[in-house]
């Protein structure tokens, strides 16, 4: 029996990541082994990981030599930088160089980037159909990983850049769930119009990040979109109804208003919504549901994603 080859998973005990070492550990006849990097090998979820099978490692994205450490030995990678957790592009930038330094030391032989689009190659700067934000960008936590794709392609580093999309899991940890209005009805408020918003589960993402690397080297070099399914503001309300057992709503408002929503992040999300409905045709375009499905057989909609976790969706 070949031995297994090792997989640097970055941000293990997140959404992406962990979807990507519980696919590889739920899988006995994976020709991989987990190497998970977390900043704290102690806290529940890395050692839930660890009790899997995993060798949980600690490092920090911030810190290169520590990354250098982790990825020497390995076969692969899967790297991502979380803008949530700090709202800086240009840390990410950083959080990204970082990282494609380590794989190219390592000699790695296939990373995955878990990217998104530069939408300033849509919309410049000095187009005020959006606003610029931080005097550098349209969707910040969009553009500064659109920008890094470069770092690991001027390295050399062998890589699959992944397009993901609107994680479902937005409705219940990111306040994007379905909200009561003064009538009391519940209502999706999204400023999306009629376009369509590719979406799916995290574990789905992380299941096909395992698919990209059981294909080999084939997809080396390419980029991957995925999605579990596209679906408008209106199907999304209609399958919330069906799910909660009570109307859902589906509230389309102009972009400048949920801009203005007020919470951390509401001009960065407007700006990404406007993005993804005014060139609806190429953000879905890019993200191939059959190439989802092929990478991951148990693919779920959002139907079956619902039946899973409607009760985890908080409803204020």
């Amino acid at each position: 029996m070949a031995p297994l080859k090792t997989i640097v998973v970055v941000g293990a005990t997140g959404a992406q990541g962990g979807g990507l070492a519980r696919a590889i550990l739920h899988d006995p006849d994976a020709p991989f082994r987990v190497r998970a990097l977390t900043r704290n090998a102690r806290s529940e979820k890395a050692e839930a990981l660890a009790r899997l099978g995993a060798d949980v490692v600690e490092a920090d994205l911030d810190d290169p030599e520590s990354l250098k450490r982790a990825f020497q030995g390995a076969y692969g990678a899967y790297c991502l930088t979380n803008f949530w957790e700090h709202f800086s592009p240009d840390r990410e930038l950083a959080q990204a160089a970082n990282m494609a330094a380590a794989a190219a030391d390592a000699g790695l032989g296939h990373v995955i980037w878990s990217t998104l689009e530069d939408t300033r190659k849509w919309v410049p700067l000095d187009d005020d159909r959006m606003p610029t934000l931080m005097e550098r960008y349209k969707v910040p936590h969009f553009d500064a990983k659109g920008e890094a794709d470069r770092l690991f392609s001027d390295r050399n580093v062998p890589t699959t850049f992944l397009l993901t999309s609107f994680y479902w899991e937005n409705f219940i940890h990111f306040g994007l769930g379905p909200k009561r209005d003064p009538d009391g009805v519940l209502a999706l408020t999204l400023p999306m119009g009629d376009a369509k918003l590719p979406g799916m589960g995290c574990e789905d993402i992380g299941r096909c990040a395992y698919g990209i690397f059981r294909r080999g080297g084939d997809l080396i070099g390419r980029t991957v979109g995925i999605a579990g399914e596209h679906l408008t503001g209106a199907q999304m309300a209609a399958a919330l109804t069906r799910a909660l057992g009570e109307e859902v709503r589906y509230n389309d408002v102009p972009a400048d208003v949920f801009r203005g929503l007020g919470f951390p992040g509401a001009d960065d999300l407007g700006n990404m919504f406007q993005f993804k409905r005014d060139f609806n045709d190429d953000f879905c375009g890019a993200r191939n549901i059959d190439e989802a499905r092929a990478l991951n057989p148990a693919l779920e909609t959002f139907d079956q994603w619902l039946a899973r976790n409607r009760g985890r969706i908080p409803l204020a």
